[in-house]
């Protein structure tokens, strides 16, 4: 029982660490990116399709983004999904392919970034720490129950520290890495 409490966490601390690193490759380093516009959803006759279901985004050059719309109709749909998104990108259509050119980030704006991607760095060590919680309730009330030996507990609550300082420490990797790539003019 308290090995599957052991991976159960383990694999949820591990989804936690992938979560962050998502979210933190929503924040654009002023690099042109096709994962930048993922989370853009269009409205396709009535149903919200993520932009990549309804065109090709490939890169043009260092700083800018292509979409190749497949329906050309739905040009102006695909536009203004991406200007009201928060990613502050003003697209330009021609026919079916829409560029979206990449401002240069400013010294204000890279530092507005790198909070931004320290608060991301913080929820995920935040979630990997409400793991671990979850996970030593758990051996307490597997203790109360007898189902285990006071020892034990211990044990399994000094490898789930183990894991979640693994966890955390990978956070911070990927944070480290995403303010040098931000600061890097």
């Amino acid at each position: 029982m308290i090995e599957e409490i052991k991976s159960s966490a383990e694999e949820r601390m591990g989804k936690c660490v992938e979560s962050t690193q998502s979210q933190m490759a929503k924040v654009r380093t002023g690099r042109a990116h096709p994962s930048l516009l993922d989370t853009i959803q269009v409205s396709y006759y009535g149903t919200m399709t993520p932009l990549n279901q309804v065109g090709n985004v490939s890169i043009e050059d260092s700083r800018t983004l292509a979409v190749t719309i497949f329906d050309r109709s739905m040009t102006q749909a695909v536009e203004k999904a991406i200007m009201s998104s928060d990613l502050g990108l003003n697209p330009m259509s021609a026919g079916a392919t829409i560029r979206i050119p990449l401002p240069p980030l400013t010294e204000e704006r890279r530092k507005d970034l790198v909070k931004v991607v320290r608060a991301e760095a913080e929820n995920g060590r935040i979630a990997v720490r409400n793991v671990r919680r979850d996970a030593n309730s758990e051996f307490k009330s597997l203790e109360k129950e007898k189902g285990c030996t006071e020892d034990d507990v211990r044990t399994g609550e000094a490898d789930i520290q183990k894991i979640t300082d693994a966890n955390i420490k990978k956070i911070d990797e990927i944070l480290a890495a995403k303010e040098a790539e931000l600061m890097e003019v």
